[in-house]
């Protein structure tokens, strides 16, 4: 109890010392100070911040790869890959890999014959039932020979915590934390997954990703809003599709896609790794080199070339559902990494973020027409352009019409008054102490290692990024207000009950 204590108050000066610049500045010094890197000879970074406050590490994976990956037929395919990462190798996850993988490529030509015959001009019904017939036995005898689910109880028995995944239109990441005694078991785990993949009960687990999307997106009203919203959107650019993809894209994805995919964008150049906690960086980096770098080298993918033009004019879509009415307002912005980003970081927090913002005061505590109003920035992720969005959720009896009224003239007088100090303060101290808050947990700090080193360029913003929002002023702020949050440059998406 005493040992936590020490802790809690440890973290509290921390905090506290967010106050004074030249506490802060030796703090974030000294914990930055202990970041060791290491890109070995394939390309594969690792990055690895020493901590031992506890016998245990954290370790990411970020795979420089998300749905803005994803070109026309295979949309949904970067999160088919996250779930494909946890079916195991040649060696976990099969009883006879030697068997398994002549049933597995069986199956691969059965279903390009009889993908083929069902997008025949004239299919032949009694061929495409034969080889359905002949694919199902198949599929069987592969499935006889899995070893269910024994990537995760090997990690669960090795004493893992919060293994999982997770795709967004940027990237697609792998996160873990073992008792510091089990990197070792990490190394050999994680790089056979990489070095030696295999995607069995594919076609099982591309059914249950096409559930998600019926129960997570189709049948629910403001998942049709978002889809429809983002698409009105982003003409050009991927942004327009979903993470989950289209169902015509998912029912016609094959393990050859996946295949193809992963020989893309797996690749060591196109991974970077962050490991916090426990460790030796100098035996971490011994351990990468033994068990990564026997995964062959692969060039970097190329960028992303195409990039959203400028909107020519606003664009209104409409959702009709069973719902109640909901309204979502999108300005066009650039990248993170455009030198504006801070101060549209503070504009969304300004704007609509908690209960005292601009326009929850507004809209829900004086006019009463909203029951909730919010805002955030980087929709529908941040490394490309992207959108700052605005959304209010009408009270009863009121309409969209009049939220965005309201929102409207609230998001004019950004653009037309100086920003208050008290509002610009409040902005500051929260971004402060959030960025404070994930340097005390090993994993939050991991991913944010991992994400600046990829997107921003350097790892070394994870503790830099207090200097830039230190420097946004309220002149920043109205500016990029009156730059962005402009008729032209915005889009309005609304859902409609049916019945109306």
């Amino acid at each position: 109890m005493r040992e936590r204590s020490i802790r809690v108050a440890a973290w509290l000066l921390l905090v506290l010392s967010a106050c004074s610049g030249a506490a802060r500045g030796q703090s974030f010094d000294t914990v930055k100070k202990q970041v060791r890197t290491h890109t070995l000879p394939n390309g594969m970074k690792f990055i690895v911040l020493e901590r031992h406050d506890a016998p245990v590490v954290s370790l990411h994976t970020y795979a420089d790869v998300g749905s803005a990956q994803e070109s026309y037929g295979i949309t949904g395919i970067s999160h088919i890959m996250e779930h494909m990462a946890f079916k195991g190798t040649t060696t976990v996850g099969t009883k006879d890999y030697a068997a398994e993988s002549v049933l597995l490529d069986r199956m691969d030509s059965i279903y390009a014959r009889l993908s083929s015959d069902e997008r025949a001009v004239n299919p032949d019904s009694s061929e495409i039932k034969a080889l359905q017939a002949e694919f199902d036995s198949t599929n069987g005898a592969a499935g006889k020979l899995v070893v269910t689910q024994e990537y995760w109880d090997l990690t669960r028995e090795k004493g893992g915590r919060g293994l999982n995944a997770y795709t967004s239109n940027d990237a697609t990441q792998y996160i873990v934390s073992l008792p510091s005694n089990r990197l070792e078991f990490w190394m050999a785990m994680e790089s056979d997954r990489f070095l030696n993949p295999v995607f069995r009960e594919f076609f099982q687990e591309r059914n249950v990703i096409m559930e998600e999307r019926r129960l997570g997106l189709e049948t629910q009203p403001v998942g049709k809003l978002l889809e429809e919203f983002l698409a009105a959107s982003f003409k050009a650019h991927p942004y327009h599709h979903s993470v989950v993809g289209h169902m015509s894209d998912l029912k016609n994805i094959s393990r050859t896609d996946v295949k193809n995919y992963f020989r893309e964008y797996y690749s060591p150049s196109n991974l970077t790794v962050a490991i916090v906690g426990d460790v030796d960086p100098g035996q971490v980096f011994k351990m990468a080199d033994l068990y990564f770098g026997r995964i062959p080298s692969g060039p970097k993918p190329e960028p992303l070339r195409t990039v959203e033009p400028q909107q020519w004019g606003e664009k209104h879509i409409y959702v009709e559902a069973q719902s109640q009415p909901i309204v979502i307002l999108g300005f066009h912005r650039p990248s993170v990494t455009s030198s504006e980003d801070r101060a549209l970081d503070a504009l969304a927090n300004i704007a609509g973020i908690g209960r005292s913002s601009r326009l929850y005061t507004s809209l829900v505590k004086e006019k009463k027409i909203a029951v909730q109003v919010g805002a955030f920035n980087g929709l529908p992720d941040n490394k490309y352009p992207n959108l700052l969005a605005v959304f209010a959720v009408p009270a009863k009896g009121h309409t969209n019409e009049e939220c965005i009224q309201a929102i409207e003239e609230e998001l004019a007088r950004m653009g037309a008054e100086t920003i208050t100090s008290d509002e610009l303060t409040k902005y500051k101290r929260a971004t402060k102490k959030n960025l404070i808050d994930g340097m005390k947990s090993n994993s939050r700090m991991a991913a944010s290692l991992a994400f600046n080193d990829v997107v921003l360029g350097n790892w070394e913003e994870s503790f830099d990024v207090i200097k830039s929002v230190d420097a946004v002023t309220a002149a920043d702020v109205q500016k990029v207000a009156q730059k962005y949050l402009v008729k032209k440059n915005r889009i309005i998406g609304e859902l409609i009950p049916e019945d109306k």
